[in-house]
């Protein structure tokens, strides 16, 4: 059960002792000032805080403030004549739930705070803070809970990382939770997209270079392999390097050293390296676009981030996260989800995974005309929400019957991801999913 807590931020004619007056059945937090309050806010849940307004040289602080930790339900106190001024008049009615002039009535306050309690257990909990490494990977879906556990272990290593997974699904986050878990994490990250930088400037950009080694070459400069030296390298949509770049990398990983452009003198760089595709680099490799001993040399430690689709209930736990994480940005009076907006949620198929989700909710957190977040403002069918939970139990019986039939025929595990269009590793968390013996897991 949530303690029964109240925050109480003092002001001038508001202090620690007329909090405690109308604090009966909460357990009191009295802090002086904003700083203060966060620091009591980022460890511990408030349902409810009374908060005096106080000059309006500090309102706008207030309001980024009251922003920030908005579902707290705030009452406030302020003078009367502050009811003249428009600016206090729309910080209230944006970001308070009641107020209460100077002189404070307590017995009518300490029924405030009663009925805001009230009103505030009625909402739904918040999402779990933040890990101390600031590496978020919100939900407690079986495939998430895997992937923290595999990352844990990766992270420690110092070998190469190769991750996979759909596009949107967070790649580069998990990369940087594998530099931030591991032993370079006081060194630098520097993340590189591979598809992003143009092809002829690739070898300069990856290696560095020397002065005069091709027109407009005015002095020498350090490649972005050397600026990660006693850190993390992450190469994103590895599988978009040229294949000349790819013999040059392989090279790297095998001798440790590099050659600027235009130089003769190796150097010696100390990096690890974490490289990520949307695109299976083992059908690359069969199609010729990707050299197969870059990668075996890659693909020492791997990880597969599963799509969003097939994480249910993370996908609200999600939306939170990226309401909250967007709160200064948003429109005031926007609260949170309707009930519609979550069945739409859990009914869309993700084809843009996280990054869509984000984007959806942000955009809706902006644009929302009402309190509530609709289906309409997240650009969803209101009507595909009804219907949410007969369409997601469609799928899970297409899913299980798709593999039965597989392992029924007699098909390997090999043989029966290949026809699916599945890896291996997607199957066997499928069949966990859907609760298919593990006996079935030895004909491979």
């Amino acid at each position: 059960m949530t303690t029964k807590r109240l925050l109480s931020i003092a002001g001038r004619h508001w202090d620690a002792g007329a909090a405690l007056a109308v604090a009966r059945g909460f357990e009191l937090r009295a802090v002086t000032d904003l700083d203060e309050a966060n620091a009591v806010l980022g460890s511990l849940p408030c349902l409810v805080g009374i908060i005096e307004l106080g000059t309006r040289d500090m309102l706008e602080r207030v309001e980024h403030f009251l922003r920030e930790h908005w579902r707290v339900k705030w009452v406030a106190v302020c003078g009367a004549e502050a009811l003249e001024d428009e600016r206090y008049r729309r910080l209230i009615h944006d970001h308070c739930i009641d107020y209460h002039t100077l002189p404070v009535d307590l017995a009518r306050l300490s029924h405030t705070l009663g009925h805001a309690h009230g009103f505030a257990t009625l909402a739904a909990p918040a999402p779990r803070l933040a890990s101390p490494s600031g590496m978020r990977l919100t939900g407690d879906s079986r495939a998430i809970a895997a992937l923290r556990q595999r990352l844990h272990k990766v992270a420690c290593a110092e070998a190469p990382v190769l991750i996979w997974g759909e596009s949107g699904t967070g790649k580069e986050l998990v990369a940087r939770a594998v530099h931030e878990g591991s032993a370079r994490r006081a060194g630098p990250f520097v993340p590189i997209n591979c598809g992003a930088i143009p092809t002829g400037l690739v070898q300069s950009e990856l290696f560095g270079h020397e002065k005069g080694a091709f027109t407009g070459a005015a002095k020498a400069r350090a490649g972005l392999i050397e600026s990660a030296s006693g850190g993390t390298l992450f190469l994103d949509e590895i599988a978009d390097l040229p294949l000349d770049l790819q013999a040059n990398l392989l090279r790297f990983l095998q001798e440790k050293t590099i050659s600027r452009v235009g130089g003769t003198r190796p150097v010696e760089v100390d990096v690890r390296i974490v490289a990520a595709s949307h695109v299976r680099l083992h059908e690359a490799v069969a199609r010729g676009t990707f050299r197969e001993d870059l990668f075996y040399r890659l693909n020492v430690l791997s990880l597969e981030l599963p799509p969003l689709r097939e994480r249910g209930d993370d996908v609200q736990a999600l939306a939170e996260t990226f309401f909250q994480d967007y709160a200064r940005e948003r429109s005031a009076h926007v609260k949170g989800f309707s009930r519609a907006a979550l069945a739409a949620l859990a009914a869309h198929d993700w084809p843009g995974n996280v990054r869509e989700l984000l984007n959806r909710v942000r955009r809706a957190s902006v644009m929302a005309e009402g309190r509530l977040i609709t289906p309409q403002d997240l650009g969803l069918d209101a009507a595909t929400a009804g219907s949410g939970v007969a369409l997601n139990g469609a799928r899970v019986q297409a899913e299980r019957a798709a593999i039965e039939a597989g392992l029924g025929a007699g098909k390997s595990l090999t043989d029966v991801a290949r026809d699916l269009g599945i890896s291996r590793m997607t199957l066997y968390r499928l069949m966990a999913k859907h609760g298919i013996e593990a006996a079935a897991r030895k004909r491979s």
